[in-house]
């Protein structure tokens, strides 16, 4: 995101922009804090501000909307997640056989939705199609890539969709606050279901 130059016309300098990070990071600090302190629903552009030591009008200049600021949080968290299975080792990142990195991936995905529960929450209800949003893009493409490596050659484009499903996060969090499902249980029932899909096709 780009510093405001103080004049039209005039680029900002070096020491703007470096004060503009530093600014970002505070902030996304500050909401950080508020969230784990009283949840995504307690986190306001106002509490933010005042916690971030800044101007209301600051934060809705970097981020927009309260919406806006969810995403972001959510993109920084999606961004860890995705070096890890996509650089990281295995199983989980390159080196693995297809089929233990498929198991590997759900696992990690359901512990991440547990772990951002509030965050993947509030950043689905912001005006973007759910499904169009370039992570869900790239999770669909992992898993599509993982199955073709597993030997899964059955429509493997059309199973990924489906496989990914099973990982909404609004479902997992149905399945674990609404019925006690555990997150083992859940990486346990993924894992049954991507070994029958490759060897049983």
């Amino acid at each position: 995101m780009r510093s405001i130059p103080l004049r039209p016309g005039t680029p900002a300098s070096a020491a703007e922009r470096s004060d503009a990070v530093r600014n970002r990071e505070r902030l996304l600090a500050a909401a950080r804090e508020l969230i784990q302190e009283c949840g995504a629903g307690g986190l306001t552009m106002d509490r933010l501000a005042e916690r971030a030591g800044v101007g209301k009008g600051t934060v809705f200049r970097r981020f927009g909307s309260r919406s806006g600021l969810m995403l972001t949080l959510l993109d920084d968290a999606e961004a860890d997640f995705q070096a890890r299975f996509m650089f990281g080792p295995p199983p989980l990142g390159p080196g693995a056989p297809g089929l233990d990195r498929l198991v590997a991936f759900g696992s990690a995905r359901i512990r991440y939705v547990v772990e951002s529960a509030d965050l993947v929450l509030a950043a689905e209800s912001a005006p973007r199609g759910r499904f169009e949003v370039p992570a869900a893009a790239l999770w669909h493409r992992h898993v599509e890539m993982l199955l073709r490596d597993a030997g899964f050659e059955s429509d493997p484009w059309l199973m990924a969709g489906s496989l990914s499903a099973t990982l909404d996060a609004g479902r997992l969090l149905n399945l674990i606050r609404s019925h006690g499902v555990s997150v083992e249980r859940l990486e346990h029932s993924w894992r049954d279901l991507v070994t029958r899909v490759v060897k049983d096709p």
